[in-house]
């Protein structure tokens, strides 16, 4: 019997502060903790996998009996973004941050990536996605001109209309910045923003590409992939990895899509991981400071959740965590350093609390050792 592992990414769900929390300015955040004191979480299948038993998470019951392993996670890394966290969760733990850049990118860089490209430059600055096209969407527009923008994460994203530059040749511009962003420029992803609409009503659209620096070391999934193992990609995996460790890649255009997806690998006979992330709790709710959008969609995933579970094999190993927080209720729209859950459910597993974990490698650790017992 071939042997699989779910892997199941909640993209920004923490559960409260890390004790360096102050460190990056976020005292006091707790993304699960603003969904409950809403009143409107229904997720009676993670409570009954035992979310409510994990250390800190005491805004939610614990399970009457314990079916699965849990523990609260703590990150090593320098950072509290999607690519130090992923990378971390497979075994990669990134001592140096990520270069940021608050006052925006350097002239000299923009003046070559021009070159390279053959368009100007709009903007350049630290901005909201939705706000930044609002501001500069017309003049894009009438110009030609990219809109370029970062934010407090290791980012540099860039917004074209999708009527100007439709998205395969903005994914090309991006490739193009990822080859000149390196050295002191080396952010962790660039990131295609496509959108469409008129002035006064544009809106991005779903077909966001993330084209990110590969890792600085080996991971989880490099391993797998050269012992023989399935890895499998589902949602932006294959994107933060910059494909390295991936035998097969399902790109998908939201949480919907992502949880269809792996509900279809139930019924593939793969030999290893399928690797899920859902990205729709950063990017439309925790980003937006949308608490009720956020508490609406882990109730939607909580639902699925639930016909999902009865559906393992004997065999299987799920686990579901987090990549670090993005608190919707807090006074930023930035990411959030919070502590991660992480469910260990399956057959074999051991159900008790795990304590709290120095690491994220804890969840790559789990499944090389799974996959090969």
């Amino acid at each position: 019997m071939k042997e699989r592992v779910f892997l199941i990414v909640l993209d920004s769900l923490g559960i409260g502060a890390a004790p360096d929390a102050h460190s990056f300015g976020d005292e006091g955040a707790c993304t699960l903790g603003r969904l409950s004191a809403t009143g409107g979480l229904d997720i009676p299948n993670l409570t009954r996998l035992g979310i409510g038993a994990i250390d800190g998470v005491d805004y939610i019951s614990p399970p009457e009996k314990e079916i699965a392993a849990v523990a609260r996670l703590r990150e090593k890394s320098a950072g509290k973004d999607t690519t130090v966290g992923h990378w971390e969760l497979c075994e990669l733990v990134s001592e140096k941050p990520l270069p940021v850049f608050p006052k925006g990118f350097p002239d000299e860089l923009l003046e070559e990536f021009s070159r390279a490209v053959g368009r100007g430059v709009l903007c350049n600055l630290p901005y909201s996605g939705t706000e930044v096209i609002r501001d500069f969407g017309k003049e894009h527009l009438e110009s030609g001109k990219l809109i370029v923008y970062t934010s407090a994460d290791s980012v540099f994203q860039i917004a074209a209309h999708e009527a100007l530059i439709p998205p395969e040749e903005l994914y090309g511009i991006c490739r193009k910045a990822r080859e000149l962003l390196r050295g002191d420029y080396a952010v962790g992803r660039v990131i295609a923003r496509p959108f469409v609409g008129e002035a006064g009503n544009f809106t991005r659209t779903a077909n966001r590409r993330d084209f990110s620096l590969e890792p600085t070391g080996l991971t989880t999934l490099d391993l797998l992939k050269e012992q023989g193992f399935d890895v499998i990609s589902v949602g932006k995996i294959s994107d933060i990895f910059a494909g390295r460790g991936i035998t097969e890649a399902h790109p998908t255009h939201g949480n919907r899509e992502g949880m269809a997806k792996a509900s279809e690998m139930l019924k593939r006979d793969f030999n290893g991981l399928c690797f899920v992330n859902l990205v729709d709790f950063d990017m439309l709710y925790g980003h937006r400071q949308d608490v009720s959008g956020y508490t609406a969609a882990l109730n939607e995933f909580d639902a699925w959740l639930g016909g999902f579970l009865p559906k393992l094999r004997e065999d299987d190993l799920l686990i579901i965590t987090a990549d670090h927080g993005c608190d919707p209720g807090d006074n930023s729209t930035d990411h959030t350093r919070e502590y991660v859950p992480c469910i260990v459910y399956g057959k074999g597993v051991t159900p008790k609390n795990l304590g709290t974990i120095d690491g994220f490698s804890f969840v790559g650790r789990t499944v090389r050792e799974y996959l090969k017992h």
